[in-house]
């Protein structure tokens, strides 16, 4: 987006970087529960003032509820002297927190079973109380469990005294680098409270460090290393930072250039003995980032130690089937499974945990005899041991309407933050006993928390590339484009339906229109949206928070591949005059300030 381009229709004569309409209508609308991925990013505004002598333009990330109420003018205003609560609060508002290894968002949280991983956390731990600084790479397929693993030495550590700072990286909740080293930064300063004052003391001193703007070298040196270097105990106890799942990063080049900083800052001789813990897919650009002095550990399905951590993992699950159900297995319990139908199942897990707990899963689900369960997978001939591809076929095949079953699937995947069932409800327009049967059909490879409350979010991350690749899903593949088209209709259909308030409802007011741009446009999409742009509530102008979703509408709705025919010009005129509406109140508004 170039300098002249004027974001909302408007450039406002400031007499201070930020026009008091636009911090008004920030207030409004910041939220520190959910940010969208950066990519998703609206210019909120654009002021001709700008921030730096170097020009650089000072771009807001779009939040989208109310503001909490430590929130202030001059918290937002970066040339107004902060106090140092006034700073502490403010890199608060831009930690992820579900970034944090325990967070509650993350849950369930996914750790070793007792008794496996034995030998590798052991190796772990042996490397971690070295005192020379260490970087390890955990790297390895998608399923081996990585996550797991790194869980489970961050509860380690953390019961130890010596857990600098974790960051897992998901598809759902913490996918940009934007705000990873703010969170970092943040949790060293809940560790070693002494520089606490120092991590404060350089946000009031720089008032836009916490900006996504900010170059990531300018914040490690002023949040973490600085900091750091005022702690003087070399000789004392190390320390670990671990980060999860780099391959999940939005951003390839974020990620390599993450880990590029990371390793090279954190390696002085004048800090504290912090080593880091990456995990990820053995993918090129994060190993050409690694250094060659990196300790690489490679997981692979192959090993004896990991096959006899599946099979035990398998055989106390199955355990804990057949003892919990009385009704089928009888009580005392009779003995189940087989040998022989324990040993296939262990070798089509092909040392994969993630395959192994979804079997486990499949088998246990709610309303089915689990020795039919347990037929039902072995009944397909397996010459490669694990075959993930197949177990996902396998499940949902098992639906009455697979196909239309995949479809909401895979719109459940492409959301931009996971909903729960009655939000999913209200958003898909479906009834609950309908939706509910859906999620009940997916239960082995879909978390969907039982009070309806939670959130529903996939297993793991392997499901989402089954179905988004045609060569794994075959018939069930779902392409993105009609998954975003499947969600943009639901969208502008809730939207036309709907005046209340809820967090379906700011879901759909929000992304909309990213829905929309990233959508087949086919003729059905685009009639609705010409239906939208007539409908009453696209002409109302009380909601900002809705009409802040409309910036990037004007792009969408001029682009080549949307205009098409004649309705389309006029849904994009209706758009353009839309926006003049908002300049002309925005205009009102900042004269009446």
């Amino acid at each position: 987006m170039n300098g002249n381009y004027n974001t909302l229709a408007i450039c406002l004569p400031c007499k201070s970087p930020l026009s008091t309409w636009s911090l008004a209508l920030w207030r409004t609308c910041c939220d520190c529960y959910w940010r969208m991925p950066c990519i998703y990013l609206v210019r909120f505004f654009q002021c001709m003032h700008t921030y730096t002598a170097s020009g650089t333009q000072a771009f807001k990330r779009v939040c989208f509820h109310s503001a909490p109420s430590h929130l202030s003018l001059s918290t937002m205003d970066p040339t107004h002297p902060l106090s140092s609560g006034d700073a502490w609060n403010r890199l608060c508002d831009v930690v992820e927190y579900s970034g944090i290894f325990d967070s509650e968002k993350r849950q369930p949280h996914s750790k070793c079973m007792v008794d496996t991983r034995v030998a590798l956390r052991g190796s772990l731990r042996e490397l971690l109380d070295r005192h020379d600084q260490t970087n390890i790479w955990l790297n390895g397929l998608a399923g081996v469990g990585k996550t797991s693993i790194a869980f489970t030495i961050a509860e380690e550590m953390k019961r130890a005294g010596r857990l600098a700072a974790t960051f897992f990286f998901s598809h759902k909740h913490a996918q940009g680098a934007t705000e990873i080293i703010p969170t970092i930064a943040y949790q060293l300063a809940l560790t070693f409270p002494r520089i606490r004052d120092d991590i404060t003391r350089a946000v009031e001193n720089d008032g836009i460090l916490l900006s996504s703007d900010k170059s990531r070298g300018d914040q490690m040196r002023e949040l973490i290393i600085n900091p750091l270097h005022t702690l003087k105990f070399r000789q004392e106890t190390p320390y670990a930072i671990i980060i999860d799942a780099l391959d999940e990063c939005f951003s390839a080049e974020e990620a390599a250039r993450l880990v590029a900083l990371l390793t090279d800052t954190l390696s002085g001789p004048d800090l504290p003995i912090i080593h880091l813990i990456f995990t990820s897919r053995p993918e090129g650009h994060i190993r050409t980032a690694m250094q060659a002095s990196v300790h690489e550990i490679s997981l692979t399905t192959r090993d004896d130690d990991t096959i006899q951590d599946v099979r035990l993992f398998l055989r106390v699950s199955l355990d804990k089937i057949r003892t919990s159900r009385p009704a089928v297995f009888g009580h005392p319990p009779k003995p189940w499974p087989s040998h022989d139908e324990f040993e296939t199942l262990a070798f089509k897990t092909g040392g994969l945990f993630v395959y192994a707990a979804m079997a486990i899963n499949f088998i246990s689900a709610t309303g089915h005899h689990p020795r039919q369960r347990l037929d039902l997978l072995l009944r397909e001939k397996s010459t490669v041991g694990a075959d993930i591809d197949q177990l996902y076929r396998q499940i949902i095949a098992t639906s009455e309407n697979p196909l239309a079953h995949c479809r909401m699937l895979a719109s459940i995947i492409q959301l931009f933050r996971p909903l729960s069932l009655i939000q999913l409800q209200g958003l898909f327009h479906e009834d609950q006993e309908t939706l509910a049967v859906t999620l009940e059909v997916f239960s082995p490879v879909i978390l969907n928390p039982p009070d309806n409350v939670g959130t529903v979010e996939i297993y793991h991350a392997s499901l989402r590339d089954f179905i988004r690749d045609p060569t794994r899903s075959k018939d069930f593949h779902v392409d993105d484009a009609h998954a975003h088209e499947h969600l943009a209709r639901c969208c502008l259909d809730f939207l036309t339906r709907e005046a209340t308030d809820g967090p379906e409802y700011s879901y759909a007011r929000v992304v909309w229109d990213h829905h929309l741009a990233l959508a087949h446009h086919g003729s059905d999409i685009r009639k609705r949206f010409a239906l939208f742009t007539k409908g009453p509530f696209f002409a109302s102008a009380h909601d900002l928070n809705f009409r802040i979703s409309l910036l990037n509408m004007r792009e969408i709705c001029l682009s080549l591949k949307w205009i098409r025919n004649p309705s389309d010009i006029a849904a994009a005129w209706r758009v353009i005059k839309a926006l003049r509406r908002v300049e002309k109140k925005a205009r009102r508004r900042d004269e009446n300030v």
